[in-house]
């Protein structure tokens, strides 16, 4: 149940006249301080203004009007013309017996399902992939969990980079400096080290190899047969090791479609465009201008090659036959903001205007000297490293507290709070933001972190078996939940906001709304853990009241973390 979606339906039916329905129910927000209430209605400040009346006098004839039943009784007036919402006691119990073993926590069907393709990661495959592929990868999992919890369609596109100028890098280094017994050994290492000795010669100037390697790239697309052998011979070295990296990040997809994918389909687009008068033909190459002020859209280069806007195109054009989707969102770096602008508006030009086209950008993970995160000597660090280090360093934190865990066990806890922090320093960033790595403040047991949460809700799981309780047994039971301390109310109320959270989150394409909220629930479950005793309350009836609360805290923090991608363990 989402308690905000029935609050502001109420507010928007007790809208004054001459009011914005929509406007009046979005100032309808969940309270940041308990002394206001559960929730505030605030629109009749700016409605104060737009017509010209008193906030208080119109906030008054709001509360006649207003029916919050059987959630909350009338508001209170507070201030110049805020509204104060006190969700009902009674109600408040219920409800959260209701959620007890409720497997969709509380979240219902949508009303209209909507189809989301969710294009995330899109590494170039001939390459390891690397501390930069990380933020697209971890975000845009968690917005495909987000949506699919909330009942929509989701569709995970892995849009990989296999047969761009990277391969054309990597057929020039094969055929002239290539090292048979290192890619017997690791194929994919040593696939990235010719890249790297073409790339590297070409930034030094050496003549000859850049062109030499274009027309490697040119030979891949038309055909050529030894080209094409040696593509096909390196794609499942390559994609294998991609696979492990996602398989430990327990990240997947729905489909992997490459750029090669495509290819067959680029003529088509640049004629089609073409056709309709949309592309145009200007200095020896084929583009589309939208705005003529500025620099074109190119789909076919002077030299007649396609390039990234063109399979752009092709792509957008098969998800929308294949999928039919509401809305198509690109995770991918704010610094590809500007091709995203032109690529959406010549879709649109194209026909493709029903689709919702988003990117959702992010900023960069910077060292501690706020510069792009890289290893001493200069290089991009390498993803599998960094997995490997997390869980290193995870590890001292689990041997410095954890003593009496079995090393088995200690080795699978550091995997999971290692990892858990590694995604959740990122996600809990506003996605705009750069951020700095810092291994200390991730994996810290208290602040915003993965770790803070895992503890938490291992810590519930301890009360349990102190108690030599289960949790489900707990639920048979059906307890009546009693919210009399203010503790109980202010993690009660909390936990019925997940749903109203999760589609902000959505609407936003923020999962840092998400962390924040995970951290206020383990904060409020702090609090109560202090003042409210469990095992040791006063009566059998206020045990199991508070062992109930205990268990849907940490269910919803089970399942907050899981939306994230992050796992929880039972003892830390």
């Amino acid at each position: 149940m989402n308690v905000l979606d029935k609050l502001r339906s109420a507010f928007g039916n007790a809208t004054p006249e001459g009011g914005d329905r929509q406007a009046f129910m979005g100032a309808v927000r969940a309270s940041a301080d308990a002394k206001f209430g559960d929730y505030q209605a605030n629109g009749c400040m700016a409605l104060g203004k737009t017509l010209g009346k008193n906030p208080r006098e119109l906030a008054s004839a709001v509360r006649e009007v207003v029916d919050l039943e059987p959630l909350a009784a009338k508001p209170e007036i507070a201030g110049p013309g805020f509204l104060n919402v006190r969700l009902h006691g009674e109600w408040l119990s219920e409800a959260l017996a209701g959620l007890l073993g409720d497997d969709a926590h509380g979240l219902s069907a949508p009303k209209t399902q909507r189809t989301v393709v969710v294009d995330f990661s899109s590494p170039n495959v001939a390459k390891p992939m690397h501390v930069g592929h990380l933020r697209s990868t971890v975000i845009g999992d968690s917005l495909a969990r987000i949506f699919e919890a909330l009942g929509h369609r989701v569709v995970r596109d892995n849009h990989l980079g296999d047969w761009g100028s990277q391969f054309g890098m990597i057929l020039w280094g094969w055929k002239n400096a290539r090292d048979d017994a290192a890619y017997e050994a690791d194929p994919v290492t040593e696939l990235a080290r010719l890249y790297r000795l073409a790339q590297d010669r070409i930034k030094a100037g050496e003549k000859g190899v850049e062109d030499a390697a274009r027309a490697e790239t040119a030979k891949l697309h038309a055909g050529d047969p030894e080209n094409r052998e040696l593509w096909q011979r390196f794609m499942p070295h390559c994609l294998k090791a991609l696979e492990a990296i996602y398989e430990r990040l327990g990240v997947r997809f729905d489909v992997e479609l490459g750029e090669s994918f495509y290819d067959p389909m680029l003529a088509n687009v640049v004629e089609d465009l073409t056709q309709r008068g949309i592309a145009e033909e200007s200095e020896g190459a084929v583009v589309v201008f939208v705005d003529r002020k500025k620099a074109p859209f190119i789909i076919r280069k002077s030299d007649g090659a396609y390039n990234y806007g063109t399979t752009d195109l092709a792509t957008i054009q098969y998800r929308v036959k294949t999928w039919n989707p509401d809305q198509i969102l690109y995770v991918v770096d704010h610094r590809q903001g500007d091709h995203f602008k032109q690529l959406f508006a010549v879709a649109k030009t194209w026909g493709y205007d029903k689709v919702d086209l988003e990117h959702v950008a992010f900023g960069t993970i910077l060292g501690a000297d706020r510069r792009p995160f890289k290893t001493r000597q200069g290089d991009v660090v390498g993803l599998e490293s960094l997995l490997e280090e997390a869980v290193a360093e995870a590890r001292k934190v689990v041997d410095g507290n954890s003593p009496d865990l079995e090393p088995e066990e200690r080795a699978r806890v550091a995997e999971v709070v290692g990892l858990g922090a590694v995604k959740y320093a990122d996600l809990s960033q506003n996605r705009i933001s750069d951020y700095v790595f810092d291994w200390q403040k991730m994996l810290a047991m208290n602040g915003n972190t993965a770790t803070y949460l895992q503890y938490a809700y291992a810590r519930i799981q301890s009360i349990f078996r102190r108690g030599e309780i289960r949790p489900e047994d707990v639920r048979q039971r059906k307890p009546v939940i009693l919210l009399s301390h203010a503790a109980e109310r202010g993690l009660a109320v909390r936990v019925l906001r997940l749903p109203e959270i999760l589609e902000l989150a959505a609407n936003e394409l923020k999962p840092n709304i998400v962390t924040d909220y995970l951290f206020d629930l383990a904060n409020a479950f702090s609090t109560f853990f202090e003042e409210c005793p469990v095992l040791k309350a006063e009566s059998a009836e206020r045990r199991d009241s508070r062992l109930a609360l205990c268990d849907l805290t940490a269910e919803t923090l089970k399942f907050g973390l899981n939306l994230l991608g992050i796992d929880v363990v039972d003892r830390m």
